[in-house]
């Protein structure tokens, strides 16, 4: 495996807990038209800025994380037959806003996780991006976001939400790869599983390679590639050591 380089990010995001519940669907509820799903297991695995944690460790860099004590849980019910997913419920506790305030240690590179659940308000998110004396990378669902000081990273039916025009958007098309400042880098062509947790992957990478080669255009196909491993996996992927070593090479 190729030898990686020590790293140290500050994290800032929305986490959630991701439950999947297996079984398999084999009649029709008489009461209602829906299916029945029989049940035959349950994984819990960690989401959203989680997600970005445990794919950044994998490239071997330090995280320091700050995010949501109140629990959003996901609960995806899938029919384990065909790996369809049938229902997913959320539930959510009120998220409080980040109060406090950001460490003073040196940090290579700040990334923000921002599901838009409450625990970065556009003020702390734009405050951030302008004080911070390292990159930021910025991946937001919310649709006023910094035009400058910061990479974000978008998909790209978000990025037909946002107020204003942008030249810092790295854009992901899912196949058709990423998008910035209007140079396509193509995706690879893989069987796609489940697209959740992609953009997270995609995140992670794009940060390390960042942080590896000091130039976005190397980082982004490299971005690529880990999430055109992450699609191919169900549920909420982290890399292993040997899809980076695949990455890498």
């Amino acid at each position: 495996m190729p030898q990686q380089e020590q790293f140290k990010v500050l994290l800032i995001g929305d986490s959630c807990i991701d439950e999947y519940v297996y079984g398999t669907c084999e009649r029709l509820n008489p009461e209602a038209p829906v299916p029945i799903l029989k049940y035959h297991r349950k994984e819990i695995k960690h989401g959203m800025a989680w997600n970005v944690k445990g794919n950044l460790q994998a490239f071997g860099i330090e995280v320091r994380m700050l995010t949501n004590e109140e629990k959003i849980i996901k609960t995806r019910y899938i029919d384990e037959k065909y790996n369809h997913q049938i229902l997913r419920v959320d539930t959510e506790d009120p998220v409080k806003p980040m109060e406090c305030d950001l460490p003073k240690d040196h940090f290579d590179a700040i990334v923000i996780s921002d599901y838009d659940k409450g625990f970065i308000t556009k003020e702390r998110l734009f405050n951030i991006v302008f004080t911070s004396r390292c990159p930021v990378f910025v991946d937001s669902k919310k649709t006023d976001l910094p035009e400058t000081n910061c990479y974000i990273k978008i998909n790209e039916d978000e990025s037909k939400r946002l107020q204003r025009k942008h030249d810092n958007l790295i854009i992901t098309r899912g196949s058709g790869g990423a998008e910035f400042n209007g140079f396509n880098y193509p995706g690879k062509k893989v069987n796609v599983f489940d697209v959740v947790g992609a953009g997270d992957t995609f995140l992670s990478a794009l940060v390390y390679f960042y942080l590896k080669y000091g130039r976005i255009d190397k980082a982004i196909p490299y971005a690529n590639k880990a999430a055109s491993i992450a699609v191919q996996n169900f549920g909420t992927y982290v890399l292993t050591k040997q899809d980076i070593y695949e990455i890498c090479s």
